[in-house]
């Protein structure tokens, strides 16, 4: 019996191109809907103009600078001992308004030489193609995910890019956090929520969907050794009281995150699926090389961002509500919560790696978990982070005894942001997730000078002792 991580278990982090890079708009770049929609203390909500307005800060065009100081961010996670790091690629740098045949070089030079020092620093990286960044000319040209044109330039993209880099990358994610097309479609897919019909949305998550299934097959026509998975939000929620009305209420409230994860790890489209689209009056453009195509194209893991659970009742509108990570739901009096009302449960995490591995018996990649938190420097200049360790200790720990008491299959636990970045949800710098602080404040200023936190060297322990010593 497992009594310890497995040996290929990877502790590692996980940033996104759009909240870290910046470099916006150099060498070629296009513009993106995460350059426009992320704005300062408003996060990504809804867009206000197709173009970048004059006076108005996007935090996003600088980031914390990743692009100019990747160099010196893998040497600190090298020194942290991280074993892997979730990045992904920013599709405007590679192909700048995202309908072009021809990729852009020095974008491609970027992505070579990021890759080549991962490597070299003995990280592994994990790769998504499509984290929360689509290219403002297809929103503008072509209504985004909304239309079928999308599926081929993804897949010329993701073409490209797994050709490319298929010999340095074992690991990829398709979308990140699929299932948020419905929740926010502005984050997901530069889509206003106000101007989409429910029926434009999941029309939009199965374009998706097909998109990621089709490059499943292309990924396995390349390297058959690649590993290619599905990501969503994992959004635990617990029926309020013993309520049968209450119970159903939460089991309707996961079934439509389920339905995203069902399709992409079995291929098909269940009868509880069919039946909540007909709920809603809901008709799917579905074609026959659709279904063929999801069939074929099931994923290898489910990686999952998981921050947080919700409770649900049967009593519509009932008041105590919390918001969370896209999400709301009603308070957990058993719960506490962090500076922004996120309520932290870290036996939710092996309740949620036990609901979707008794689900789907795949091997579970869990690539974002962490605490956002307004740090402070002490007066020794050091940021003693012990409520980020307590936070981080107390989910590895239900991580462990998923593995060791429940036999779930875990590939690995990566730390959201793994160093400061722009928080999406809120367009704030002072949200800060790292283990590593950058200079940046909320108005821009700043030096970015990286300096190590408290819960740098914690974590820096628990790799070296494999997560015996937490």
């Amino acid at each position: 019996m497992q009594t310890q991580f497995p040996k290929d278990f990877l502790f590692g982090g996980a940033i996104s191109a759009n909240q870290a890079e910046g470099a916006w708009n150099v060498s070629g770049k296009g513009v993106s809907s995460a350059d426009l929609g992320l704005t300062a203390l408003q996060g990504v909500k809804r867009l206000h103009s197709s173009k970048v307005e004059e006076g108005k800060y996007y935090p996003s065009h600088v980031g914390i600078d990743f692009y100019h100081h990747y160099d010196e961010d893998l040497r600190l996670f090298k020194r942290m001992g991280l074993q892997s790091l979730r990045i992904s690629i920013n599709w405007t740098r590679i192909f700048p308004k995202g309908d072009e045949k021809l990729p852009n070089k020095e974008g491609l030079k970027y992505y070579d030489e990021l890759f080549d020092e991962m490597l070299r620093q003995g990280i592994e990286p994990i790769v998504t193609l499509s984290h929360y960044e689509t290219p403002q000319y297809l929103v503008d040209h072509y209504g985004s995910w909304t239309n079928r044109k999308m599926i081929d330039f993804f897949l010329n993209f993701c073409n490209v890019v797994i050709s490319r880099y298929h010999s340095k990358v074992k690991y990829w994610i398709t979308f990140n956090e699929i299932n948020v097309i419905l929740y926010n479609p502005m984050l997901a897919a530069g889509l206003d929520s106000t101007k989409y019909s429910q029926k434009k949305l999941y029309q939009a998550g199965h374009y998706q969907m097909v998109a990621s299934a089709n490059v499943v097959k292309l990924a396995k026509k390349i390297d058959s050794k690649i590993k290619i998975g599905m990501m969503m939000l994992y959004p635990l929620s617990y029926p309020e009281t013993c309520s049968p009305d209450d119970n159903l209420t939460a089991m309707k409230d996961m079934d439509i995150h389920y339905l995203f994860s069902d399709i992409q790890v079995r291929g098909y489209y269940s009868n509880k699926a069919k039946h909540i689209l007909a709920s809603k009056n809901i008709s799917l453009d579905v074609t026959d090389t659709d279904i063929q195509a999801l069939k074929e194209g099931t994923v290898d893991f489910i990686s999952i961002s998981y921050y947080m659970s919700l409770v649900s009742s049967a009593i519509p509108n009932k008041k105590l509500h919390v918001e969370g990570n896209i999400l709301t739901g009603l308070a957990n009096p058993y719960l506490e919560t962090n500076e922004w009302g996120w309520q932290i449960d870290p036996v939710g995490l092996r309740i949620a790696l036990n609901n979707l591995y008794d689900r789907y018996q795949k091997p579970i990649f869990i690539v974002e978990n962490g605490l956002g938190a307004k740090d402070q420097f002490n007066d020794h200049k050091q940021i003693e982070d012990d409520y980020r360790i307590e936070y981080l200790r107390k989910h590895i720990a239900q991580v462990k005894k998923a593995i060791t008491e429940d036999g779930v299959e875990v590939m690995g636990y990566l730390i959201w942001g793994i160093i400061d970045l722009v928080s999406a949800s809120t367009g704030q710098m002072s949200k800060r997730y790292g283990l590593i602080y950058v200079d940046r404040k909320d108005d821009g200023s700043g030096s970015l000078q990286r300096v190590p936190k408290k819960s740098f060297n914690w974590y820096k322990n628990v790799i070296k002792t494999r997560g015996k010593e937490l």
